[in-house]
């Protein structure tokens, strides 16, 4: 493994949700510590649980894996080092302030970037702080700090006087409110994230479009800070050995060497790794001993799988109750790679069918609705908001208005908060206001919603739903906002996307909690490419079938009051006719 040769003190693995980073920091744990090193393995993951890899209680302190000589863990709880932050920052002003304004300020500290800086807070020590980790010989950390959050950390000192004015009063500076330690010590980190000699920083990626690009994104954004000391490993691959005669396996097979041939450069000329799909969990020392052996693994006589028992809606049934309100908002939510653009396109495309007009719109810069529909489809208007533009006017505007009275350093630090991916969010939402108000008359279909959170931001600063409840004279008491028009289950149908494995899933439920924080309750639930559904013949996939039930059982007992599953299906679903099929139920062959 190139990522193994020679490895430094400290080793990052980062990636986007799913493609198996504390599989993989869990593995190399173990491989160093078989080496007889020492190692410590930290996760700062709020998806990952170190300790239930290998079914050990660890939590906030450091405790040896006594069924592995060598090696500790510790798990970094970002919710809970989140939470204290809010604490400390609104502690002094509790009773005050106003609550309402108080209640503002929890908000606006409740985003990523608060809890990817105070993960950062918690890990700070263990970069530079020899008598902590003195005896450990490497330190593996299960997710790293982006490069947004490291430019956050690399501003000059004078943001705390900013923030004390009252000019940064945005998303992202005010997590920085709550830093207490030395600016010297976050400048030690930054420095010992930088040096090769100390540090290596693994990308981890899948075999698909969205996870190769979101790998080529992280790699250029930490390059552009001066972190070059980066390795790839692509996880998951399906081998052709394994493929046998699943039609299911080969296509899966066929795209995901169509997405490594044609892999960014700048990703393609970092030192990478290969590793292979495998049968079983990665839980348990003798599975992760596997996963970077190279041994192959046999499996035989495998059972197929069913979802007999569950109580799943067809798609079609769903639409089919949409379709009762001749009208309406309908919002596919969920993270990235879950194929949420398909499904906003085969839910447009039916309603479309069913003679309603229809209007579908995404802000997905990853999406391509036009190369989805394959051309024009009566009733049907379809429309993209760019959030680059979007965001781009927006900072012009915050600028030009926030902006116009702050010094150079001011606007500098303004304009650091206004990368913030918050800010992307709520760009994106001024744009989808604009298409909401069409749902009193049609269908409006969205792929890529704005989070419970940024909603809230929105609400909590006024910008909407506040801002024109103070400008309505009481006279006109009439008015429906955006946030209330989401808020209204008779208006809006969401509709959370996820797939039946584990992280997906878990970031689906924090979506769904976060909405229902903004008064936002989803309406239904779909899991998508599930291979339980798909009746998978080669052994490889009828194990990782059997391995999605857990997940689909979950979903349909405690989190959904109605779902539907869409089979893996050998190819995707391209063009109005297959979109209507897949709604159906069955995707005709190419």
């Amino acid at each position: 493994m190139n990522f193994l040769n020679q490895p430094p003190r400290f080793l990052f693995f980062t990636g986007k949700g799913g493609v198996g980073k504390t599989s993989i920091a869990c593995a190399t744990a173990i491989n160093l510590a078989d080496d007889g090193k020492k190692i410590l393995l930290v996760s700062t993951d709020p998806a990952s649980n170190i300790g239930q890899v290998f079914g050990v209680k660890i939590g906030n302190h450091i405790t040896p894996i006594e069924t592995i000589t060598g090696l500790c863990g510790l798990e970094i709880d970002p919710q809970a080092a989140a939470q204290n932050y809010r604490d400390r920052i609104t502690a002094p002003v509790r009773g005050v302030l106003p609550d309402k304004t108080v209640k503002g300020i929890e908000e606006q500290l409740s985003g990523a970037c608060t809890t990817e800086i105070a993960a950062f807070d918690e890990f700070t020590s263990l970069l530079i702080d020899a008598d902590i980790t003195k005896k450990f010989d490497h330190i593996i950390f299960d997710t790293a700090p982006t490069g947004h959050t490291i430019r956050l950390l690399q501003l000059p000192g004078a943001w705390s006087d900013f923030l004390e004015m009252g000019q940064g009063d945005a998303s992202c500076l005010g997590p920085l409110s709550g830093l207490e330690k030395q600016r010297a010590q976050y400048d030690a980190a930054v420095k010992t994230l930088a040096d090769e000699t100390k540090t290596r920083l693994v990308l981890v990626a899948r075999g698909q479009n969205s996870a190769i690009k979101e790998a080529a994104r992280t790699q250029a954004e930490l390059a552009a800070i001066g972190i070059n000391n980066q390795y790839l490993i692509v996880n998951g691959l399906i081998q052709e050995q394994d493929i046998e005669n699943d039609t299911i396996a080969r296509s899966i097979f066929l795209r995901e060497q169509k997405t490594l041939e044609n892999m960014p450069s700048e990703l393609d000329a970092l030192p990478k790794d290969f590793l292979y799909l495998m049968p079983m969990s990665m839980v348990g020392i003798e599975s992760l001993r596997l996963l970077l052996s190279g041994r192959v693994v046999t499996y035989s006589n495998v059972s197929p799988v069913s979802l007999a028992g569950f109580k799943e809606l067809a798609v079609s049934l769903l639409v089919e109750e949409i379709s009762q309100d001749k009208h309406g908002l309908i919002m596919l939510m969920g993270k990235g790679g879950v194929g949420k653009t398909t499904l906003a396109a085969a839910v447009a495309v039916e309603l479309a069918n069913r003679g309603f007009p229809v209007h579908l719109t995404t802000s997905d810069p990853a999406a391509h609705l036009t190369e989805t529909l394959q051309g024009a489809y009566n009733h049907l208007t379809v429309s993209r908001i760019d959030p680059h533009l979007e965001t781009l006017k927006y900072q012009k505007e915050i600028l030009a208005t926030k902006g116009a009275h702050l010094d150079d350093q001011g606007r500098a630090l303004l304009l650091e908060d206004l990368r913030s991916p918050c800010t992307e969010e709520i760009a994106v939402f001024r744009a989808f206001s604009r298409i909401i108000k069409e749902a009193g008359d049609q269908y409006v279909v969205m792929d890529t919603a704005p989070t419970g959170h940024t909603l809230l931001l929105l609400d909590a600063a006024g910008a909407y739903h506040k801002e024109v409840a103070r400008q309505l004279e009481p006279k006109h008491a009439h008015f429906t906002t955006p946030m209330m028009q989401l808020q209204d289950s008779k208006r809006t149908k969401v509709i959370l996307v996820t797939l039946a494995e584990t992280t997906p899933l878990l970031e689906a439920t924090n979506l769904q909690n976060d909405l229902r924080r903004a008064g936002i309750e989803p309406w239904a639930w779909i899991i998508n490419n599930s291979l339980a559904a798909s009746s998978p013949t080669c052994a490889l996939m009828k194990i990782r079938a059997q391995n999605e039930l857990k997940e689909i059982a979950a979903i349909s007992k405690t989190l959904a009051t109605r779902y539907a599953v869409v089979p893996l299906y050998e190819e995707d679903p391209i063009g109005v006719e297959r979109l209507h099929a897949l709604i159906q139920g069955v995707l005709p062959p190419h």
